[in-house]
């Protein structure tokens, strides 16, 4: 369906707006994540970085309100319900990427947490090894969705769901560890924004290889489905 979006997306169509408002989406709340990350591993965050994370955090919940609102209005118009379909696909889309934008904003804010210097270690080197991982997918997602790439999207909801179970096994490990109770609760934090960033970013790229139905609920069954057509 994501195909089918893309090719209305790029004729001459009211629609074109939109996916002009969703391309800059992508791209300011990818922006997002890696400014967030900066300042959430130097654990300091200046008051002209706070002020730019906020402004990039307002225009994309200023987009995501004016795709909606674009939405409302183009469905509006006679003869345009064989669009329903594409439009309930694009809210979807918009929501995770605004979702993505806020769990980066405030993964920054815990560069304000008195915990001291991040606690050097196995579990930190993990967490850094997490992030770039985090940042990489997404750069590649957004590629991806842009260009509704299936190949790619199967390889890297693969990618993604590693790291989301990753995610999960640092913080078993990292409650299980001697940190003190500030380092363990930065370093959780820090992980479970990541985890759920990940999370939203497999949406996106599910949105490429699943049904509209199955978005954000899709299983291996329909990855593998998705392969097998890949292969025949």
């Amino acid at each position: 369906m994501l195909q089918e979006l893309l090719s209305i997306f790029r004729a001459e169509s009211p629609l074109q707006k939109m996916a002009s408002n969703f391309s800059e989406m992508l791209t300011i709340s990818r922006e997002l994540v890696e400014k967030a990350g900066e300042a959430f591993f130097k654990h300091s965050i200046s008051p002209e970085e706070r002020t730019a994370l906020q402004k990039k955090d307002v225009r994309v919940n200023k987009l995501e309100r004016r795709i909606r609102k674009q939405v409302i209005f183009h469905l509006s118009i006679d003869g345009k319900t064989p669009d329903l379909p594409y439009c309930l696909l694009l809210m979807s889309l918009v929501k995770d990427v605004e979702r993505i934008g806020d769990y980066a904003k405030e993964l920054a804010t815990l560069a304000d947490l008195p915990c001291g210097t991040f606690p050097e270690g196995a579990l930190f080197d993990e967490l850094k090894e997490i992030r770039a991982g985090v940042e990489a997918d997404y750069r590649s997602a957004v590629e991806v969705v842009q260009a509704a790439d299936r190949e790619r999207a199967v390889e890297l909801i693969h990618c993604g769901r590693d790291t989301v179970e990753r995610c999960e096994q640092l913080i078993q490990r990292i409650a299980q560890s001697d940190h003190t109770a500030g380092e363990a609760v930065i370093l959780t934090l820090g992980t479970r924004f990541y985890q759920r960033i990940a999370g939203h970013v497999l949406n996106l790229l599910s949105s490429v290889v699943v049904p509209l139905h199955k978005l954000d609920y899709y299983d291996e069954k329909d990855i593998a489905k998705a392969e097998k057509k890949l292969g025949g």
